[in-house]
């Protein structure tokens, strides 16, 4: 991208649709507001964004909306990013969440420990991609699948509790962790 100097941003309300890597590499973007006209935004669209702390979204926005700083489909029943940029150690999904959407934690290397409610069904695609301090993680038995590359490159992850019966989808990638002594 070319807003390598670009500390925070309000989206003008002409705006649409945020398309895939529109704000790639925004590496200094601590936050971003998203306005009530924004309908649709890609999966990459926040990719890299290694300073961004917060979304804010305009409260009569009909698709999206915010929480603490986190990006969610209106409902809140899809956590669609979470941001790269926040330093917290731990965080509790809110019990609305029936999806972690894909990329949701995608390079959030300060998380430890992320509670996953037993309101998620379905964990997308690199979901936790390159978190690369998340240590343990619970997987409740209301998930039935968990996409490709949900947990690649969690190179902590010392455990994994997974509470499902044995009817879950699980992608074969989904645990390529590169942890050294994950026990499952």
């Amino acid at each position: 991208g070319g807003c390598t100097l670009l500390e925070s941003i309000t989206i003008p309300d002409s705006v649409t649709s945020i398309g895939g890597g529109a704000f790639y590499n925004c590496e200094f973007l601590t936050d971003i507001t998203i306005p009530d006209s924004v309908t649709s935004i890609a999966n990459w669209a926040f990719y890299n964004c290694l300073a961004l702390t917060s979304f804010t979204v305009d409260g009569a926005n009909t698709a999206y909306s915010s929480l603490n700083g986190v990006l969610f489909n209106k409902d809140q029943t899809t956590l669609l990013y979470y941001p790269i940029g926040n330093t917290q150690t731990s965080y509790t999904v809110p019990n609305s969440v029936i999806m972690l959407g894909r990329f949701a934690f995608s390079g959030c290397s300060a998380l430890a420990s992320v509670t996953i409610p037993n309101s998620v069904t379905s964990i997308d695609y690199s979901v936790f991609n390159r978190c690369s301090s998340l240590a343990s993680v619970t997987i409740p038995s209301s998930v039935e699948s968990i996409n490709a590359n949900a947990f690649t490159v969690c190179t902590a992850l010392t455990s994994i509790t997974n509470l499902y019966d044995g009817n879950q989808n699980v992608h074969s990638t989904a645990f390529n962790t590169g942890a050294t002594g994950l026990r499952t």
